[in-house]
């Protein structure tokens, strides 16, 4: 006797009531169709054969052809709805979280509309708005992200929609989403959130009033700086239009990334929880050490926007900023360089700690940058927080050396 016919099949017709965190372990799994291996197999393809002309010209069958879909993606698609919960109509997959953010103002803006973005928003999707879209005839007006409802006075007749960025993921405001969609619905327009930085683990915006989720799931999701991927997740409103992007666009991800994306997931709960505890302790350190002037992290209950994101959020990931004393450049250098467990790279979400300066004012034009000395972005991994407090530790000694 077959061993899997004893296994339970976890599929989107179950209607267990499960907790995320087991859902995020049994979505998308159908161990029957995959001969009881508890991973989905990596299917590599393009052409799907038809067995007779009658299935061919009825278009007939499971799936049509690689890009629409394989066992793998739907597999990653049915735990990602799971995830995002009973508001998300669809999942589409893209192969960067720039490609999911360009991929969603595409289906939803035409020529001759008006896009509203935070003016906190990844510097991406500035640099899209400003360039392709501004080509193509679609306007961006920028505006402060502490806005709310306020935002009312920026509408225009042809506002199309609001890209919104909770926390923005360098300088950490708080958007208050519920109070922006509001404003957006009662106008006709539709919500877009980066919501790369809590994950639908966290933050469940769809139930929030975004029509669209985006994730840069090169980040959490696959939490192991080992793929570029993305996800759009829509609502019933919303999801007709990025399918059609995706189909007309030709949006897919590699059967390879899809199948590390969900591997990812499985763990996305337990991994989610350690970088959450490990960022607190260390920001909570951090506030305390002489050379920093600002911790920017909304879960801390001095920041100005923990509030809302008391409100909206259930959980809080692992990157934040610190602001330190004025000091010269060469001090925040000779800090970097000293430090050994916090690399310095472009990204974050992944296993490792990461540090990184950044400056903001040459591109925010809405509210104006100015925190009042060098500030550095950091991503606390899995690593022991004590040895992540000793590396520091060196780094402000050097960086104290390079001041005097």
């Amino acid at each position: 006797m077959l061993f899997w016919s004893y296994h339970m099949n976890f599929s989107d017709d179950d209607d267990l009531p499960l907790r995320t965190d087991t859902q995020l372990v049994t979505a998308g799994r159908d161990t029957a169709a995959q001969k009881g291996f508890v991973n989905p197999p990596v299917v590599r393809g393009s052409t799907v054969l038809y067995p007779t002309a009658a299935d061919l010209h009825a278009h007939r069958g499971e799936f049509s052809y690689g890009r629409h879909g394989t066992p793998t993606t739907r597999a990653l698609q049915q735990a990602l709805r799971a995830l995002e919960g009973d508001a998300c109509a669809g999942v589409a997959l893209a192969p960067s979280g720039v490609a999911a953010i360009s991929t969603a103002l595409l289906a939803v803006l035409k020529s001759g509309d008006h896009l509203l973005v935070c003016d906190n928003a990844y510097r991406p999707t500035r640099l899209f708005c400003d360039g392709l879209l501004k080509r193509y005839g679609v306007t961006t007006s920028y505006f402060d992200p502490l806005i709310g409802a306020g935002i009312e006075a920026l509408f225009q007749p042809n506002t199309a929609a609001v890209v919104v960025e909770a926390p923005g993921s360098q300088s950490f405001e708080m958007t208050d989403i519920p109070a922006i969609a509001a404003v957006a619905h009662a106008r006709g327009a539709l919500v877009i959130d980066d919501n790369t930085w809590a994950t639908p683990l966290y933050h469940r915006s769809l139930d929030q009033g975004v029509d669209i989720s985006i994730q840069a799931a090169t980040k959490y999701i696959g939490g192991h700086s080992d793929i570029m991927f993305g996800t759009i997740s829509a609502n019933a409103r919303a999801w007709p239009q990025v399918e059609d992007a995706v189909r007309a666009l030709g949006v897919c991800a590699g059967p390879d990334d899809v199948f590390l994306a969900l591997r990812g997931l499985r763990t996305l709960a337990v991994r989610l929880k350690h970088h959450q505890e490990a960022g607190l302790e260390m920001a909570r350190w951090l506030s305390q050490r002489p050379e920093v002037a600002r911790v920017l992290h909304p879960a801390l209950e001095t920041d100005p926007g923990h509030a809302i994101w008391k409100r909206d959020f259930t959980g809080a990931s692992g990157l934040f900023s610190i602001v330190l004393k004025p000091a010269p450049q060469k001090a925040v250098d000779a800090l970097l360089d000293t430090v050994k467990l916090f690399g310095m790279g472009y990204s974050w979400g992944g296993f490792e700690s990461l540090a990184i300066p950044f400056d903001c004012t040459s591109y925010r034009s809405a509210t104006k940058w100015n925190p009042g000395g060098p500030a550095l972005r950091l991503h606390i991994g899995l690593e022991s927080v004590d040895d992540l407090k000793a590396d520091l530790e060196r780094g402000f000694s050097a960086f104290n050396a390079a001041t005097s």
